[in-house]
C-alpha cells in the first residue's frame, strides 16, 4: 500500500491505518528503537508506542514522508524511553556516548532550548546534513540518528575505527562552527 492511502486511512479513521503502517514500516522502527535500546520487548514497546502516536498525530497532522513520520516518532520515543531508564546514570552503551558526543557541539551543559527554539535548531542541523557529502552524511547520520556503534559503522563502510572516530570528530566540529556562523550556538 502506498503512504497516501495509509495516511488517507489515517484520516479516514480506519483501525486498519495503524496495521499498514506496521506491515510496511515495523522493521525499520524496530531496527531504530532496538539501536537506541539494545532490547528486543523495549524495542517492540517502542515501535507500538510510535504507532499510536502516528495515529494521535495523523490528522491533524499530514506527513510528506510517512517514513521519516514514523521513523522520528519512533526515535523520539525510543530516546524517551532510554533517558527514563538511564535517570541519574552515566556512560553504558553507544546513545550515551553519541549523545555526549553531539553535546559537546550543540549545547555544552545547557538544554537546545534555552540557547534557540528547537525547530530553529533542528532546521540549522538539518541544513549543515544536507550540505555534508555523501559518505560524511551517511556516517553521521549512522551515529546520530540510527545510534549505531562506531564498530558498525566501520564495518558497513569498510572503513577502520579510528577513520570513523576521526569523521565524526571532524563533523562535529564542522557542525559546531556551522552553529556558531548561524547564531545559533555561542562556542561556550
Amino acid at each position: 500500500m502506498e503512504d497516501e492511502e495509509i495516511i488517507g486511512l489515517y484520516f479516514a479513521r480506519s483501525q486498519s491505518a495503524i496495521a499498514e503502517t506496521s506491515k510496511k514500516y515495523g522493521r525499520y522502527c524496530y531496527s531504530i528503537a532496538y539501536n537506541i535500546l539494545s532490547n528486543r520487548q523495549d524495542a517492540e514497546e517502542c515501535v507500538n508506542d510510535a504507532l499510536m502516536n502516528t495515529w494521535k498525530s495523523i490528522p491533524p497532522q499530514r506527513p510528506v514522508k510517512l517514513r521519516a513520520f514514523v521513523g522520528e516518532l519512533t526515535r523520539c520515543a525510543g530516546l524517551k524511553k532510554w533517558r527514563d531508564a538511564h535517570a541519574g546514570k552515566r556512560g553504558g552503551g553507544e546513545v550515551a556516548l553519541a549523545l555526549e558526543e553531539l553535546d559537546e557541539c550543540v549545547s555544552p551543559g545547557r538544554v537546545p532550548e534555552q540557547e534557540v527554539e528547537a525547530e530553529e535548531l533542528g532546521d540549522a542541523v538539518n541544513s549543515f546534513v544536507m550540505g555534508l557529502g555523501a559518505t560524511e552524511r551517511s556516517v553521521f547520520i549512522c551515529r546520530y540518528w540510527y545510534m549505531r556503534s562506531i564498530k558498525v559503522i566501520a564495518a558497513q563502510f569498510g572503513f577502520s575505527e579510528s577513520k570513523v572516530k576521526s569523521m565524526l570528530f571532524r563533523t562535529r566540529s564542522k557542525l559546531k562552527d556551522y552553529l556558531i556562523k548561524e547564531n545559533i550556538y555561542d562556542g561556550h
